[in-house]
C-alpha cells in the first residue's frame, strides 16, 4: 500500500510511502485485537479496592440475642454480616486484573489494529519534523491543516520530541506516543493516526513478521 506524504502545513509534497503488507494490510484479527485492549485495561486498575471480613471487624464476641424463640434470623456477635457494621461476606480482596497474552498474539493485535486503519483510510503520513519551541498554536494549525481538527488524533514519533509534546499537551483530542510505545489500545482509541517517516520505518523494524 502506498500513501501521500504531506508537510506540516497539509500540502502533498509528491513524495510517497510503501507500507509493508506484512503489517497494514493483513486481515484484522478482531477477537485478538479486543483481547490486548482488554489486557491494557486491566493493566490500568489498581487492584487495591478491600473490605473487612468477619474475622476483620472489631468488636464484641458475645451472642446479642437466644439463638432460637426471637421469630428473626440466628446471628451471633456484632461482626455477624446480617448487622450494619459487620464484616462483610466475600467482599472485594487486592489483586492483580491482568492476564497472560502471548508475545505473537500483542505483536497480531498491533498489526490487526493498524490493517484497520489502513483499510479504512485513517492513515496519514506526514514528513519529519520539530518545533523551535512548545507552542501549542504551533501543533493546533498543524492538525488545522491536515483537516483532523475536530478528531481524535494519534501522532506517532520516531523518538521523543520535548517541543512537540509539549505543543500538544493541552490539546483535548491530540495524543503524542513513539513509535517504540505504540500498542493496541491507543490505536483503536484514536480516529485518525499520523505517522512521520521515520516512526514508518521503526514499526516496520518492530513488527515485521
Amino acid at each position: 500500500m502506498e500513501l501521500e506524504i504531506y508537510n506540516i502545513n497539509g500540502e502533498v509534497t509528491g513524495k510517497k510511502v510503501t507500507l509493508n503488507d506484512s503489517i497494514f494490510g493483513i486481515e484484522p484479527n478482531k477477537h485478538v485485537i479486543w483481547l490486548d485492549v482488554k489486557l491494557y485495561l486491566a493493566n490500568q486498575r489498581q487492584g487495591t479496592h478491600k473490605s473487612k471480613e468477619r474475622n476483620e471487624v472489631v468488636g464484641s464476641t458475645r451472642k446479642l440475642i437466644r439463638q432460637k424463640g426471637g421469630g428473626g434470623a440466628r446471628r451471633g456477635d456484632v461482626k455477624s454480616p446480617l448487622l450494619v457494621g459487620g464484616g462483610r461476606v466475600f467482599g472485594p480482596k487486592p489483586r492483580d486484573y491482568g492476564f497472560k497474552l502471548n508475545k505473537k498474539e500483542k505483536a497480531l493485535a498491533r498489526r490487526s489494529a493498524l490493517s484497520l486503519k489502513a483499510n479504512n483510510g485513517a492513515i496519514k503520513v506526514v514528513e519529519d519534523f520539530t518545533f523551535e519551541q512548545p507552542k501549542t498554536k504551533n501543533f493546533a494549525e498543524l492538525t488545522k491543516k491536515l483537516q483532523l481538527s475536530d478528531k481524535k488524533t494519534l501522532l506517532v514519533l520516531p523518538g521523543q520530541n520535548k517541543n512537540v509534546y509539549l505543543s500538544a499537551r493541552n490539546l483535548q483530542n491530540v495524543e503524542i506516543i513513539t513509535a517504540s510505545d505504540i500498542n493496541t489500545y491507543k490505536i483503536m482509541n484514536s480516529a485518525n493516526l499520523v505517522l512521520t517517516e521515520e516512526s514508518v520505518a521503526v514499526i516496520d523494524n518492530l513488527l515485521k513478521a
